[in-house]
C-alpha cells in the first residue's frame, strides 16, 4: 500500500464519518428536546367580582418529542408533542393577596409545514408555520384560593391557534444531529372558577408562549 493510497483511504474514511445527514425526500427525523415554555400572557379581568384584577402565568420546563417527515428534499412536516404544568397568580388587588390561584397541565400538539434551506449541508436552517390544538387538563384550585373563597372547581377552555417556528439542525455524525428551535404558539383560553363564596368567576387569558428548545435528533 502506497502512502498516496493510505492518504486517499484516510480522506475517504474522514468524509464518511463527517458526512452530513443530508435529509432527503422520504426521510423521517426524530428529535428529543428540552424545552422552556415562556407565556407572553395578556389577561382580562377576573369577572364579575374582581374588575381590573388580572393574572400572570409562570414559565415551565419539560421534555418534548417531535417527528418530522420530508415530503420533498426541502419541504417537511413536523408534529410535536409535549405537556407542561403552569400556575396562574393574581397580580393586583385581592387576587394578588391570594397569590397563586390555580394550576393546569397544558397539552398543545402542533403540526407545522417547514422549509429546509440547505437539506444536504451539515448546518441546516429551517422555518415553519402551522396550527395547534391546545388541551387543558387536571386543573386545580390552589389552597390559598380555596381558603379565601371556599371550595373551587376550575375549568379551562381548549382552543385552536396558529404556530410559527425557526430552527437549525447541526450534524454531529452521519445519523445524529444537534437541534436548536424556537416556536411561537397562539393559545387563548377562558378560565372558569366556580367558587363557594364568590360564585362563578371568569378570566380570559391569551397565553401566546415562546417555546425555546434544544436537543438531539436522529435521521431514519
Amino acid at each position: 500500500m502506497t502512502f498516496k493510497t493510505l492518504l486517499l483511504g484516510a480522506a475517504a474514511f474522514g468524509a464518511m464519518v463527517a458526512a452530513p445527514a443530508q435529509a432527503a425526500q422520504g426521510d423521517v427525523l426524530i428529535r428529543l428536546r428540552g424545552i422552556m415554555v415562556a407565556p407572553n400572557e395578556k389577561s382580562g379581568s377576573v369577572l364579575p367580582a374582581f374588575p381590573g384584577e388580572k393574572v400572570a402565568i409562570d414559565n415551565a420546563v419539560a421534555p418534548e418529542i417531535d417527528f418530522t417527515y420530508f415530503a420533498t428534499n426541502n419541504i417537511a412536516f413536523e408534529l410535536i408533542a409535549a405537556t407542561t404544568k403552569h400556575s396562574a397568580s393574581g397580580v393586583t388587588g385581592t387576587t394578588k393577596t391570594v397569590g397563586k390561584l390555580a394550576s393546569t397541565w397544558v397539552l398543545p400538539p402542533t403540526l407545522t409545514a417547514q422549509y429546509h434551506f440547505m437539506p444536504d449541508a451539515k448546518v441546516r436552517p429551517y422555518v415553519g408555520a402551522g396550527v395547534n390544538y391546545t388541551l387543558f387538563y387536571s386543573e386545580d384550585a390552589s389552597k390559598g384560593l380555596e381558603t379565601a373563597v371556599g371550595k373551587t372547581k376550575v375549568n379551562m377552555k381548549s382552543s385552536f391557534g396558529w404556530a410559527a417556528q425557526a430552527g437549525v439542525d447541526i450534524d454531529l455524525n452521519e445519523k445524529i444531529f444537534l437541534n436548536i428551535d424556537v416556536k411561537y404558539i397562539d393559545i387563548d383560553t377562558t378560565a372558569r372558577l366556580a367558587t363557594t363564596a364568590a360564585g362563578v368567576q371568569k378570566v380570559k387569558v391569551d397565553l401566546d408562549p415562546l417555546v425555546f428548545g434544544i436537543g438531539l435528533g436522529m435521521r431514519f
